[in-house]
């Protein structure tokens, strides 16, 4: 899981007393930072930056039943599963951008460097923090993977998310088409009464779903059958692969995304179901299979 943060500055001096405070929090250890096993620092301020952008945390973290309960009920109704997480670490203090269980993923070049580790002192947390130095020549770095498909929603769709896409974007493998979709309800009786059956009246999830749905209606697109987040809208009509439309809310299952595309499927990308803020969605579709990653 991952969770973004759009772009501000703040002086190193700020910075460092804002990793100060949070390293506080996990000598504390409360809920659910028992479950945290490393911090890692990257990005501008790792480099050295006088004035840093977001303050770029990478977290690895185990999970229990409890946890994910949470994040199941979480994703469910709409709501940022990580939020707890991201609360018991920075407080309430803004500036921070967290990347949870993806170090993996992180561009090429973040370097992430190590805070903290579970069973370390506090001294030594200290002393790693004190070894990143300013650097007067390291500027603020650029914001990875940023295209224009993604202005000002960045800080919905994860770091990770955003350098997958531009990388088959750049191959030449896909189109990515920006949407702001309409709250309306499907005109279909039958598609209202599926959406109804999976979700509450006031579900955020629900209210996305059917903005995608009825955008489906308006524009004429009729694919032989459409997906909404692992299930077919009508299940007379679930044919998986060529033409279909896989909605997808809060980037559900992005790792099959590739696999669609190779079945010739299209997908409708919902950036951040909400209840009551405007509904942006990405449409992703194929444009070269050969220049996309073999399965």
């Amino acid at each position: 899981m991952v969770v973004g943060g759009k772009g501000v500055q703040v002086k190193r001096e700020r910075a460092t007393e804002m990793l100060h405070e949070m390293l506080d929090n996990l000598d504390a250890g409360s809920r659910p930072l028992d479950l945290v096993d490393e911090v890692y620092v990257f990005g501008s301020y790792a480099r050295g930056a006088l004035q840093p952008g977001d303050l770029d945390v990478a977290v690895v973290h185990r999970t229990d039943t409890e946890f994910t309960e949470h994040v199941v009920g979480a994703l469910t109704y709409g709501r940022d599963p990580m939020s707890g997480m991201k609360r018991a670490l920075k407080g309430s203090k803004r500036g921070f951008q967290f990347q949870f269980n993806q170090n993996d993923r992180l561009p090429e070049g973040s370097e992430p460097r190590l805070l903290w580790k579970r069973g370390d002192t506090r001294a030594t947390a200290e002393e790693r923090l004190q070894g990143m130095t300013a650097d007067p020549s390291a500027g603020r770095a650029p914001r990875d993977a940023m295209i224009e498909q993604f202005e000002g929603l960045d800080r919905w769709i994860p770091l990770p998310v955003r350098t997958r896409l531009v990388e088959l974007l750049n191959a030449g493998g896909i189109e990515i088409r920006r949407i702001e979709l309409t709250a309306a309800e499907p005109t279909s009786p039958a598609a209202v009464a599926a959406l109804e059956r999976r979700w509450k009246p006031n579900s955020p999830l629900r209210r996305a779903a059917a903005a995608a749905v009825r955008y489906t209606e308006d524009t004429g697109m009729s694919p032989p059958s459409v997906w909404v987040q692992g299930q077919p809208l009508d299940h007379r009509r679930d044919q998986y692969g060529a033409g279909a439309l896989w909605i997808n809310l809060g980037w559900y299952h992005f790792d099959q995304l590739v696999f669609r595309l190779h079945e010739g499927a299209q997908s409708l990308e919902i950036v951040r179901p909400t209840q009551t803020q405007p509904l942006h969605a990405l449409h992703i579709t194929m444009c070269d299979a050969t220049a996309l990653p073999p399965l």
